[in-house]
């Protein structure tokens, strides 16, 4: 399994925004926004001008990827079976990232942030209909039910995110067995999606 493995601070810095890859550390001064709100690198301060329409679109798309966690080519992947399904292609893709089993554990709560929520599927804390499922990038359907092992229910950091993060749960998701447990009550609207990303340009980039 790819994942990106470099400094996480500077993918923020280079998109200007906080992306919250690190958590509740994002909302503290320690936050690398907060201290350096350029670009990384030797010329960061530099990289002020107005930027092309194709630069747009990249930038967007950069975003996107980063926030979810996903490499080049699982994104590319994925906007191509969203381009394939009916309706509109950029909603597809949103809910198709959103429907990902990594990012529901983070909207449970469960993970201050999707990395840490990527960890405890990897490990096998988090089962499916019963089932442990591994699989990250597992894509989760209507009904499911997504709840935490027997041993991760009682991990401090996971009670800790539980009792402390002010997250609000999804409405296609349903809280069940005290929030150690969800269920897809239904597929994600865009008004449900509140990562800042205009999934438009992304699909003029991947449409050239």
């Amino acid at each position: 399994m790819a994942r990106y493995t470099g400094p996480v601070c500077r993918l923020c810095r280079r998109e200007r925004m906080k992306l919250y890859l690190k958590g509740t550390r994002c909302d503290t001064m320690k936050c690398a926004i907060e201290r350096h709100p350029y670009p990384p690198g030797e010329h960061g301060r530099a990289r002020q001008r107005q930027g092309s329409e194709y630069l747009l679109q990249l930038r967007e798309k950069q975003k996107a990827r980063r926030i979810y966690g996903l490499m080049e080519k699982q994104f590319r992947n994925l906007y191509q079976e969203a381009n394939r399904r009916p309706g509109v292609t950029g909603e597809n893709l949103l809910r198709m990232l959103e429907l990902r089993l990594d990012n529901a554990v983070y909207r449970a709560g469960w993970g201050s942030s999707r990395a840490q929520a990527r960890q405890l599927v990897r490990h096998g804390h988090v089962k499916v209909n019963g089932r442990r499922v591994t699989i990250p990038s597992y894509t989760l359907r209507k009904g499911e039910v997504v709840e935490l092992s027997d041993k991760a229910r009682g991990f401090i950091v996971v009670r800790h995110n539980l009792d402390t993060l002010d997250r609000q749960t999804p409405p296609w998701l349903e809280t069940g067995d005290g929030g150690l447990s969800v269920t897809v009550r239904d597929l994600p609207l865009r008004e449900h999606i509140d990562v800042p990303v205009r999934e438009q340009l992304i699909v003029e980039l991947y449409s050239k």
